[in-house]
């Protein structure tokens, strides 16, 4: 498995953020972390990317990268789309100066394919679209081949055909990297579509744990308004 979260605790100041959570992902699997605003879903994702420190608990990863696609891309705006996606390359110690400059355009090319973009590396942040935006932190978070891919509100911001597409690459980067990856999100387009099971959370809690068809028909109050979008039910918004 690549990814395995135990009793995972996290605290900021006097609230818990996230009590005693556990999941595992294995390869090739996408786990959608859903739940209202606050109830620690992008904290799960920042931990395991080390961004945070956890106050307790283990998160165990098999050997290799672990990429993060911000949620609304966080491009370099003065960078065009070739120095953003190779910017890992380049920068990072244990990979500074192992490519040539010819190499570099090549991998770039081929993640570019992979999202669909071919062709845009002169182009800069500001020419392109929110879903190409979007398509190109894809490409430059499989840069340097990560073994685990960390989503963060993927289809943030963009209409719904913009989301589907966005959906689709989502599933085609697990079956090109067969990475283990999350997939943080509230919209249930992104679930049905994307997800091979499903973690729900609440007040720090994990209140579901099933597959999308099991969260979609489990008849239980915290499933059931969720689903349905309702303000009626035990989940109450901070």
């Amino acid at each position: 498995m690549s990814i395995e979260v135990k009793n995972l605790v996290k605290s900021f100041g006097t609230k818990v953020i996230l009590d005693n959570i556990s999941f595992r992902v294995n390869d090739g699997e996408i786990l959608s972390i859903v739940g209202f605003s606050g109830s620690g879903k992008s904290t799960v994702l920042k931990l395991i990317s080390g961004l945070l420190e956890k106050d307790s608990g283990e998160i165990i990863t098999t050997g290799g990268d672990v990429a993060m696609v911000f949620q609304y891309s966080a491009l370099f705006d003065s960078l065009n789309v070739f120095d953003n996606i190779s910017f890992a390359l380049r920068e990072r110690k244990d990979l500074r100066n192992k490519y040539t400059k010819k190499e570099l355009e090549k991998i770039v090319a081929e993640k570019l394919e992979l999202v669909g973009l071919s062709g845009i590396e002169t182009k800069y942040p500001s020419e392109l679209s929110g879903g190409m935006q979007k398509r190109v932190s894809f490409a430059r978070a499989i840069v340097t081949e990560p073994k685990i891919i960390l989503y963060d509100e993927p289809t943030a911001g963009l209409d719904p055909i913009s989301s589907t597409l966005i959906e689709d690459y989502i599933v085609r980067l697990k079956n090109e990297t067969n990475a283990a990856s999350i997939v943080v999100t509230h919209q249930m387009s992104t679930i049905r579509r994307t997800a091979d099971s499903v973690l729900m959370l609440y007040n720090g809690h994990a209140v579901f744990k099933g597959s999308p068809e099991e969260l979609c028909k489990e008849d239980t109050p915290y499933t059931k308004q969720f689903v349905e979008a309702s303000l009626d039910g035990p989940m109450k918004m901070n």
